[in-house]
């Protein structure tokens, strides 16, 4: 059960939910569990079973797919305020997950189960948010596709350390599940950035030193 500041702190990251029928959402909330995830968990995987929609109020997940060799690639991250399309088109078609959630960081999440979720349908405030979001993913997840069948590494490369900023805390391994591709490809160009004086290099961080080479490069 919700303590009343994760009720407040839930129906600030998710305005929609104040929209919604108090008949409704009141016995909705009454039925919410809270979970706390630590960073590095799996939240849920592969063909597992989907019995619950999350709510995200602190931390971030990161939804992605595996290979059969191993190899990752990021669909989108869930932050506070955002929704799992994931999560809502398993539960909507009663079919298990068909992709994985990491928790990037430690993660407190408001799980409605299934029956509460059905109900919560009924409501179209609700219905509209869910729609309105699983069509931003998957206009999202159609740029991701023409990035990674078009775009080359270099310049995806280049836009991801601008969009995480002057100094971002990831590995080489993480930015490559990030991209969709292997290890050694972007420690070779990285190396590269390096090189030409863009970026400096370290153990498990990036520090972006001519912004305006990669943005450049990013848009190439």
């Amino acid at each position: 059960m919700l303590t009343r500041e994760q009720r407040d702190t839930l129906l600030r990251r998710y305005p929609v939910l104040s929209g919604i029928e108090p008949d409704l959402l009141n016995p909705a909330l009454a039925q919410a569990r809270v979970l706390i995830i630590i960073k590095g968990t799996v939240v849920f995987d592969e063909l597992q079973s989907c019995h619950a929609f999350p709510f995200v109020l602190e931390g971030r997940l990161r939804v992605y797919k595996q290979a059969l060799n191993g190899r990752e690639i990021t669909l989108y991250h869930v932050a506070p305020g955002d929704a799992c399309i994931v999560s809502a088109g398993c539960l909507l078609g009663k079919s298990p997950y068909n992709a994985a959630g990491l928790a990037k960081k430690d993660t407190l999440m408001v799980m409605l189960d299934t029956s509460v979720f059905n109900r919560l349908m009924t409501s179209e405030v609700f219905r509209e948010f869910v729609f309105s979001l699983v069509s931003k993913r998957i206009l999202e997840l159609m740029v991701l596709v023409e990035e990674v069948a078009f775009q080359k590494l270099d310049r995806r490369l280049a836009a991801l350390l601008v969009d995480r900023g002057d100094l971002a805390k990831i590995s080489h391994q993480e930015i490559a599940d990030e991209l969709g591709t292997v290890r050694e490809m972007v420690t070779r160009l990285l190396n590269s950035f390096s090189d030409d004086g863009w970026i400096r290099i370290g153990r498990g961080w990036v520090e972006v030193l001519d912004k305006a080479a990669l943005v450049e490069m990013g848009r190439q």
